[in-house]
């Protein structure tokens, strides 16, 4: 009667372990956009393996989709999104999600089929940029870096949107009725005289930024770096710490620079 009662309290004991350890979470299932994102994560997948986390990886092709996935619980992290545009679903979409971690930035570019530098933009010369608004500032900021045109003082630049432009000396018209995802294709179609693309959809359509824009975006002291983001509380969990460490590791660093050659830049040195 001992040995078999010993034997359930064995058996109990193996069920309770194996429980604790689904709890704690082996497994990371993570939503992304395909480049670099998706490729990225591709990277890091055998590294946590060795560690014993598996990461699924899903993919997308619509970034709107990904937070409410992720607030929903179908995913236990995304890795897609800068922390401004973050900030900005949190704050009107009232999603309970966190930064967990910087990874990498996308530097914005102008590109165009019409001109070969700034200095030739004309007068009146359409822009063609996306509609997603916590993109605008971030666009507006670039061209007023240029001395395209000026925003009003003392404004979070961030947040700022044409009704900020106080001085717009080329007269540039403005349209933001195009999907991000579309805007390779907009600009390979010769549409528009100017098109501002995110980097990440302009690897997707082979197009370099680096190479093909006529202005681009600088990485220096910039705080568009793309996140994971979780649930909130989650940040702390195990699985998500060794993530961000493996994708802050200097391998995947080397991979990043190597790949991208400067489309895409590491969040740290």
């Amino acid at each position: 009667m001992k040995k078999l009662l010993m034997l359930l309290l064995t058996s109990l004991f193996v069920l309770v372990l194996a429980a604790c350890g689904n709890a704690e979470g082996d497994k990371i299932k993570i939503g992304a956009t395909s480049a670099p994102h998706a490729e990225i994560l591709e990277q890091a997948k055998p590294i946590l393996e060795e560690e014993g986390i598996e990461l699924d990886i899903q993919t997308f092709s619509k970034y709107e989709l990904i937070n409410p996935a992720l607030d929903d619980g179908d995913l236990d992290a995304n890795y897609f999104q800068h922390i401004p545009y973050l900030n900005t679903e949190v704050s009107e979409k009232g999603y309970k999600i966190v930064n967990a971690g910087g990874i990498h930035l996308e530097p914005i570019a102008i590109y165009s089929k019409k001109y070969k530098s700034k200095e030739e933009i004309e007068d009146g010369a359409t822009v063609i940029m996306s509609s997603s608004v916590p993109d605008h500032g971030r666009i507006l900021s670039l061209f007023e870096a240029e001395g395209l045109l000026t925003l009003k003082d003392g404004i979070d630049k961030a947040a700022a949107t044409l009704d900020d432009i106080v001085e717009n000396p080329k007269n540039l018209k403005f349209e933001y009725d195009y999907a991000p995802d579309i805007l390779p294709q907009v600009y390979n179609n010769g549409e528009g005289d100017l098109v501002v693309i995110n980097s990440n959809y302009a690897i997707q359509h082979d197009i370099n930024p680096v190479e093909d824009s006529i202005v681009i975006e600088s990485g220096e002291n910039n705080p568009y770096v793309n996140v994971i983001a979780v649930k909130e509380g989650d940040e702390d969990k195990e699985e998500i710490k060794a993530l961000i460490e493996v994708l802050n590791s200097q391998e995947i660093k080397d991979f990043i620079l190597e790949k991208y050659e400067g489309a895409v830049v590491p969040a740290s040195n």
